[in-house]
């Protein structure tokens, strides 16, 4: 990690502006999963630990840039104060009267939780002089956001031109370390599999990869794409015509790299994607027209397994099949299994893989769940995250 990390700084006193990602899932008013949260308590706790004025940030959802009660952060505040073991102020606004007189009534050690920061439209449009109202708020500002460090808005990027003390919290700290060893300086074999629907979402990921991985695994209604770029029929399955010669380049690139590359050989085919619905299995030459493949089957779960016995790292980012499904759950269940046995470092990125993990009970096997779907695809790609770029190197 080359950029300065919270822990370098001296915060005692000081009003300390951490922002986080606790963009989470809700179910009726409540959160769904505390994953998000409790990947931000290190840093908060280290801010309260050393009596700085602790001041948490977040947004939630897509309000159209106005009070939103369905896309409140207090919405948050009850599982916040009960997982971090302290009290927890609640300021009603972001930027304003409301919020400048909530900071000046804490004390050290204290938290105050910000409301939405996009029920201001500023926001997203990294407005100067809303970033100067966030700022106003903060003597020392922290971005543990990875989740949003991919976008350039206020308060992942505007606020570090208007504070003057700016650093990364652990999370982000933690994000960046485990891609650097998978990716930048990787143990090899190193092993990429990528999988969801679509290959238009996943192919600068794909080029960018390709040149980097000695094992590569397509899997998802992505590899629909890729078995018509080798001339096969592919039944009534997703497929991104325009997408084709792409798949060609990087089928050309792994060939010319001696990059092992694997596509399902089996699918499991169906009518429709109901859960009562009767599945048969067929190799991927026999794709049946008239019929839908929403998994990949187990000869395709047993050569991925096969294929990644020697990998020192593996990185993993898109489910096999519509896993939400039981009918349809086997193959991205197959290969989470094969991740567990695996002694190889394994980073896991993406929200869909993530939530496949969880529902398989796998989390602790891996070495690292990354909490940020685009941003990590970004860095697949080899794009660099303004939110990190923003922050003044050590």
């Amino acid at each position: 990690m080359k950029k300065v990390v919270i822990d370098q700084l001296d915060l005692k006193g000081k009003r300390v502006f951490i922002r986080v990602d606790f963009n989470v899932p809700l179910e009726g008013g409540k959160v769904a999963d505390t994953t998000r949260i409790e990947q931000a308590l290190p840093t908060i706790r280290h801010a309260v630990y050393n009596d700085a004025k602790v001041i948490v940030a977040s947004h939630m959802g897509r309000p159209k840039g106005g009070p939103d009660p369905k896309a409140s952060m207090r919405q948050t505040l009850d599982v916040f104060k009960t997982m971090l073991g302290r009290p927890v102020a609640f300021a009603e606004d972001c930027v304003g009267e409301k919020a400048e007189a909530a900071v000046a009534a804490l004390q050290d050690g204290q938290i105050l939780l910000l409301e939405n920061l996009r029920f201001h439209k500023e926001e997203e449009k990294n407005d100067a002089e809303f970033s100067q109202k966030l700022a106003k708020l903060a003597d020392v500002y922290v971005n543990d956001a990875f989740g949003t460090a991919h976008r350039a808005h206020c308060s992942t990027v505007g606020m570090t031109k208007f504070v003057k003390t700016c650093a990364a919290g652990f999370l982000m700290q933690k994000e960046i370390e485990y891609f650097t060893k998978a990716l930048t300086n990787p143990s090899r074999p190193l092993a990429a599999i990528l999988g969801g629907a679509k290959v238009s979402s996943k192919i600068y990921a794909l080029e960018n990869l390709v040149e980097k991985c000695d094992i590569m695994i397509i899997g998802g209604g992505m590899a629909f794409t890729f078995l018509k770029a080798r001339g096969l029929e592919i039944g009534d399955n997703i497929l991104e015509p325009d997408m084709i010669e792409g798949a060609k380049k990087v089928l050309d690139k792994a060939r010319q790299r001696g990059v092992k590359f694997y596509m399902p050989v089996d699918f499991v085919v169906s009518d429709n994607m109901e859960e009562a619905v009767k599945t048969s299995l067929v190799t991927f030459h026999d794709l049946p027209k008239g019929k839908i493949a929403p998994d990949i089957g187990p000869a395709s779960v047993s050569l991925f397994d096969t294929a990644l016995k020697g990998a020192a790292t593996i990185v993993w980012n898109g489910p096999m099949g519509v896993f939400e499904k039981k009918a349809f759950a086997a193959g991205t269940m197959g290969l989470i299994e094969t991740l567990k046995k695996s002694k190889a470092l394994t980073v896991v990125g993406g929200g869909d893989s993530a939530l496949a993990v969880n529902m398989a009970g796998a989390a602790g096997d891996m070495d690292f769940i990354s909490t940020g779907g685009g941003a990590f695809l970004e860095l697949l790609e080899g794009k660099t995250l303004p939110g990190l770029a923003a922050l003044p190197d050590a």
